[in-house]
């Protein structure tokens, strides 16, 4: 069982927009935000967190900035050692200063690592050293401004409001170069500036290119990830991915050149509605990721918030996979994924992806891609859910930088990676999700590989479907077996199902009741044998002197010829009992009684009905049996040979039986 995704919270005092974890150490998270200009009592700051302890964030370093300029926008560590980070942000300045047409967006600052840096996950303080015995740094750690430079083109608009809404870098990289992109907001006409990011201090020497968008056209993401020459080795060339709200666009960019930019056409644009459709909204893209230099995946939030889909897309333009989010996530906000790659070509290349919804939840998914595979086959998997992570709206997710390990299993600690997620509400949380061994059970000599598997409760939950599944079945089972048993005549009718056959299929199938009254049937045992063992006609033994009766008790008739009940019906019929010897009347009774060897037999003879109910055992019409009886009826004329299923219950009707009960009590006590 996996160990449980840890939480920890921690409230600032001001509201936080962007957020990103050291690349080199997922113990350090820097975070910025801030009230802006003409928002008096909330500051402006860049906070850098320790997120070492799964349960616990606390403050490192605070940077105070100007409350007469922007809010920090967007956030991004771009170097960083074991004493030192650098980190960009975007900041506009005051409006004052931009209605001169000076507007310094991209700022940056050194972060000097309090001496805690020094102190691993694993560690206590009680071994933390003095800062004078280790490098010197102050244990509080210190900061400072390096720059401050404008990179989009002076706005025209009267109304100065442009921002830098988009700050990204490419993955960090031992190395090799690092470009960076900043995307415009609210600008009369929507910019994209491409610089090296792999400096201190970016200046307008440092500009790779520029993508210019058309009026009233804004990047809503950006995205880039580098390319890799044929025999492996870093190259010095990009890729450089951005979307508006309905076209996104992949560009190529040499970073030792100064004029990339080229604008091609884009590769995927949302469908214009039908010109007679009753809305004409679309649906925007929100966000984009690289998964790999040829494949894309695109967040889209459809129209009126009717919910938000994953898309994963190949740079040809075509859609391979789709996934919906939940149905109660009527939008999305922030988007991020972390790459767990693969240790060798055959082995699976996994994505993680946090999306953000509007309703403050976070849903994790993973996306393996099975690199043996001659076009990488993707799939999604559902991670884990987590609702209600902040109290108002997410404003951006960050994971942390993984790496696999190269030590060995028995060898190698427990892995964890980390999402970090911001809010207007002041909250800045960071879960820690358990990772796990692939394959798995590991061998403790192989290289140690981690991979992101789905939670228990996904799991359990195939358990308890596997479980319902399994129940339904033998419900179903026990269903028609009480169908069966019933028509065969081994239970009570519950379900009426002899009702549910035709005549024919009914005779080939059915039998009677086995137990009546609650006593077993001996006498449904016997019949058959007495009826074999005895030959003597009815009427032969009425004519030898022997009662009605006692021809009855000791005759089993098996054929037309022996029981005579057609006769009888026929004599009935026309009204004759000229040959019926002794018997009287024209009402036909079947008798089923104890012959002299305790044998059961059947007899028919001629009453008159008033006869017929009195007695010790009250005859019945047919018509008035119970559905139980007239199948043990049915079964001792089929036995006797003195009526067919082809027949039918018509020939029956107005017969009268009695005896069934008397001469079952009789064979038992025999």
């Amino acid at each position: 069982m996996s160990p449980p995704i840890a939480e920890a919270k921690l409230r600032l005092n001001y509201p936080l927009y962007s957020a990103d974890f050291d690349p080199q150490n997922s113990s350090f998270l820097l975070v910025g935000g801030g009230g802006g200009e003409g928002r008096s009592g909330i500051p402006n700051k860049i906070t850098l967190l320790n997120a070492s302890k799964k349960n616990e964030l606390s403050e490192f370093i605070e940077i105070d900035l100007s409350r007469d300029e922007d809010s920090v926008t967007s956030l991004a560590i771009a170097q960083s050692t074991e004493s030192w980070a650098t980190a960009f942000a975007g900041i506009n300045s005051s409006s004052a200063e931009q209605q001169k047409g000076k507007n310094e967006h991209l700022r940056s600052f050194l972060l000097e690592y309090p001496q805690k840096r020094r102190i691993g996950v694993g560690e206590s303080t009680a071994e933390k050293k003095p800062a004078t015995e280790s490098t010197g740094i102050p244990p509080k750690g210190e900061t400072k401004a390096l720059g401050k430079v404008s990179l989009f083109k002076p706005s025209t608009a009267a109304k100065k409001e442009t921002f830098q809404r988009v700050l990204r870098l490419s993955k960090k990289r031992s190395n090799g170069p690092r470009l960076g992109a900043i995307a415009t907001g609210l600008a009369p006409a929507g910019e994209i500036v491409l610089f090296k990011a792999d400096t201190s201090r970016p200046g307008k020497d440092d500009i790779r290119g520029r993508i210019q968008l058309e009026d009233k056209e804004e990047a809503a993401d950006v995205d880039i990830i580098e390319l890799d020459n044929s025999d492996g080795q870093q190259s010095a060339k990009f890729r450089v991915a951005y979307c508006t709200d309905y076209e996104i666009y992949v560009t190529d960019v040499d970073y030792d050149k100064k004029d990339n930019g080229a604008i091609a056409p884009p590769i995927l644009s949302t469908p214009h509605p039908d010109t007679f459709a009753s809305s004409k909204v679309r649906p925007k893209f929100r966000c984009i990721r690289f998964l790999t230099p040829q494949v894309l995946l695109v967040l889209q939030n459809q129209p009126q918030g009717k919910g938000a889909e994953l898309l994963v897309l190949e740079i040809s333009g075509m859609i391979t996979l789709r996934k919906k989010l939940h149905k109660k996530i009527k939008s999305a906000t922030a988007l991020s994924v972390a790459h767990l790659d693969a240790a060798s070509p055959s082995e699976i290349d996994q994505h993680a992806i946090a999306v953000a919804g509007a309703d403050t939840s976070i849903t994790i998914f993973t996306v393996d891609r099975f690199t043996s595979s001659p076009k990488g086959r993707v799939k999604f998997h559902k991670h884990t859910f987590l609702p209600n992570v902040h109290s108002t709206s997410i404003t951006s997710l960050a994971f942390s930088t993984f790496t696999q390990p190269t030590t060995i299993w028995k060898e190698a600690p427990a892995q964890y990676l980390k999402l970090a997620s911001t809010s207007i509400a002041n909250t800045c949380v960071v879960h820690t999700l358990p990772l796990t061994p692939y394959p798995s059970p590991p061998k403790p000599d192989t290289p140690a590989r981690s991979l992101l598997a789905p939670r228990v409760r996904r799991q359990l939950a195939q358990n308890v479907f596997s479980t319902i599944v399994a129940l339904l079945a033998i419900g179903i089972a026990a269903f028609f077996l009480q169908i069966f048993t019933e028509i065969r005549g081994g239970t009570p009718e519950y379900l009426g199902a002899k009702g549910w056959l035709s005549e024919r299929i009914h005779g080939w199938i059915a039998r009677p009741y086995m137990f009546e009254d609650g006593i077993p049937s001996i006498a449904s045992q016997q019949i058959s044998v007495a009826s074999t063992a005895i030959e003597t006609p009815l009427s032969k033994v009425s004519e030898a002197g022997g009662t009605p009766l006692q021809a009855a008790s000791s005759v089993a008739f098996q054929a037309q010829e022996k029981l005579g009940l057609r006769d009888l019906v026929a004599r009935r019929n026309i009204g004759s009992d000229n040959f019926d010897n002794a018997n009287e009347g024209t009402d036909i009774i079947i008798r089923h009684a104890i012959g002299k060897g305790r044998e059961t037999a059947l007899s028919a003879e001629l009453r008159d009905a008033s006869e017929l109910v009195q007695g010790e055992h009250k005859a019945k019409k047919w018509e008035e049996l119970a559905n139980h009886e007239k199948e043990t009826w049915k079964k001792r004329l089929l036995d006797a040979g003195e009526w067919t299923i082809e027949e039918g219950e018509s020939v029956l009707k107005g017969v009268f039986f009695s005896g069934l009960a008397g001469a079952v009590g009789a064979a038992v006590g025999g």
